[in-house]
């Protein structure tokens, strides 16, 4: 179980190949973190990743998960948590898409929303359902400040994460005074695989600034992660322009 300062001996990463999600997990298992699942597709990529966390001195175990295939994740899942209690579960899969092409194809912007989305809500309820039966643990969600409000060069992608931002929320709340805690993790712009060859936002951060974010966030208990932090005043500003004038921001 975690210590007192949030520290899990046991980590759960849905999306295993997630350049945040490995970044977390070799912070954890530097402190005191000893058993890691990796669920993900099954691949080189997977099993590399294992490898490397294996180095550290974890026992690594990987696991076939799809976020598209939601009628599997209650056994895929199920079966992890029959192993042995699971102090933490990062949900770090998603898709970026391609703004341009998914306008043009429907079924791509429907794979984005399903994967972010869809997949999520499925593999979130599932998790937050065998924490409660096991009395604790923490759900962190990697949501996106993309969520927080619409734009032009992204909304497919940012509704998907604002669908799953409210339903972190409200996961939590309906989790709360039951050992389970909940915590939504906003990113800005992560300079990663997924981001390469795009235009570098303002306030850009790396994986590693995540990681570092989401153990404090842990250690404090937080219910919501900004990265950097200053996205929160930002952001926050955003929200409330007038969205004639949203328009004209190059954002």
């Amino acid at each position: 179980m975690k210590d007192a300062f949030g520290t899990p001996q046991s980590l759960l990463v849905l999306g295993g190949t997630s350049e945040i999600g490995l970044a977390t997990a070799r912070r954890l298992v530097a402190r005191r973190t000893r058993t890691v699942w990796l669920a993900g597709r099954p691949s080189p990529g997977l099993e590399k990743a294992a490898a490397g966390l294996r180095e550290l001195g974890a026992d690594v175990r990987t696991v076939a998960f799809d976020a598209l295939d939601s009628e599997s994740h209650e056994a895929v899942l199920g079966k992890i948590f029959a192993e042995g209690d699971i102090d933490m579960v990062l949900l770090a899969f998603g898709i970026l898409g391609d703004q341009a092409r998914d306008e043009d194809e429907p079924l791509s912007a429907v794979r984005v929303a399903q994967t972010n989305y869809t997949g999520a809500v499925s593999a979130g309820l599932v998790c937050a359902r065998s924490l409660q039966a096991q009395g604790h643990g923490a759900l962190v969600v990697l949501s996106s400040v993309a969520g927080e409000r619409a734009r032009r060069t992204n909304f497919i992608y940012g509704s998907s994460k604002a669908g799953l931002d409210a339903f972190a929320q409200g996961l939590g709340d309906a989790l709360h005074g039951t050992g389970v805690h909940v915590m939504v993790v906003r990113p800005g712009f992560v300079r990663s695989k997924m981001t390469a060859g795009l235009e570098e936002a303002p306030m850009a951060t790396t994986p590693e600034a995540v990681a570092e974010a989401i153990e404090t966030g842990l250690r404090r208990r937080s219910e919501t992660v900004w990265v950097p932090g200053a996205l929160r005043v930002v952001m926050s500003a955003l929200r409330h322009v007038p969205r004639a004038v949203f328009r004209r921001l190059p954002v």
